[in-house]
């Protein structure tokens, strides 16, 4: 106990107390540092934020470098405050290296932004989703199909860039597909990966199209390897389906106005008994949204099948 007391005391009491402060400011040099300390720990997260931060931390170290150098004239404070100039440098080309190695053509840049940014996902994460397609964005024009009813195999998962899509079921509309919309999220999730289908609807251009598509074979693989991604995909594939259910939802009625609620099925059974009861769900072999439900007729049609 009496070493431990003697340590303190020796590391207290060992240098003399200041006596009288220097009157003197320091130099520009010295107080530029400071504000560039500062304004440098003041950075956010990112690889942006990465850069904000070092590359004002290493101004400020140098600045103090000179100013040890100059005005201190001490080799030591010199030296401890180069070396962190330089340890800030290169990490500065490091992170540097890593944002011009996860630049993206317009087209991705405008879709992490509008999709994935806001979700909180990495550029190095979206960087795996680009390469698993290629990095390449499809052009499909007007009035050409995208998927024929009953000859397309569902071999892929697509997403909209821009243009508008129509769906159709043995030529009846059913809804629009927009861009950050897939195309084919219900067939995407009506097979397992081990299973074979072909489409029950048709997806024609209305406009002229761009769109984003990853193989089935590659982005299963994707995901195996990389947990998070899938369920990603697996969030966005849901709340696309569940967008195109309650597109689906304010385009049809069930006699006598009243609208078909795909949350409250029984409900209309039970108020209109005369009429066949409604499925509670639409299906595309297992699960899809797009086939209408039976008893069901287009809005602007209001009398029952």
């Amino acid at each position: 106990m009496g070493e431990n007391a003697s340590f303190w005391e020796s590391l207290i009491y060992a240098h003399p107390t200041c006596t009288s402060w220097k009157q003197e400011a320091e130099g520009s040099i010295y107080h530029l540092a400071s504000i560039l300390f500062v304004v440098g720990f003041m950075g956010g997260s990112g690889f942006f934020g990465l850069l904000y931060v070092f590359s004002l931390l290493g101004l400020g170290f140098l600045c103090s470098s000179v100013w040890a150098w100059l005005d201190v004239c001490a080799a030591d404070i010199f030296s401890w405050n180069f070396i962190l100039f330089a340890i800030c440098f290169v990490q500065f080309i490091y992170v540097t290296y890593q944002v011009r190695s996860v630049s993206f053509d317009r087209e991705f840049q405008e879709l992490y932004s509008a999709l994935f940014q806001p979700l909180g996902i990495s550029l190095t994460v979206y960087r795996k989703i680009v390469l698993c397609c290629d990095a390449e964005v499809v052009t499909l024009e007007k009035e050409h199909c995208y998927a024929m009813q009953g000859k397309t195999p569902i071999d892929k998962l697509s997403l909209l860039v821009s243009g508008r899509i129509r769906v159709t079921v043995d030529g009846e509309f059913l809804h629009y597909i927009f861009p950050l919309q897939f195309l084919d999220s219900p067939e995407w999730d009506s097979l397992r990966p081990t299973e074979e289908g072909i489409f029950q609807v048709t997806l024609t251009a209305e406009t002229d199209c761009r769109y984003v598509a990853w193989r089935r074979k590659k982005l299963y693989l994707l995901f195996a390897k990389h947990r998070f991604i899938s369920r990603l995909f697996s969030i966005l594939i849901g709340s696309d389906i569940a967008e195109k259910l309650y597109a689906l939802n304010d385009r049809v009625h069930v006699g006598k106005g009243f609208r078909y609620d795909i949350r409250l099925p029984n409900f209309y059974h039970v108020s209109l008994p005369e009429s066949p009861r409604v499925q509670s769900s639409y299906h595309l072999q297992r699960g899809s949204p797009r086939r209408r439900p039976a008893g069901v007729t287009n809005c602007g049609s209001f009398s029952p099948q």
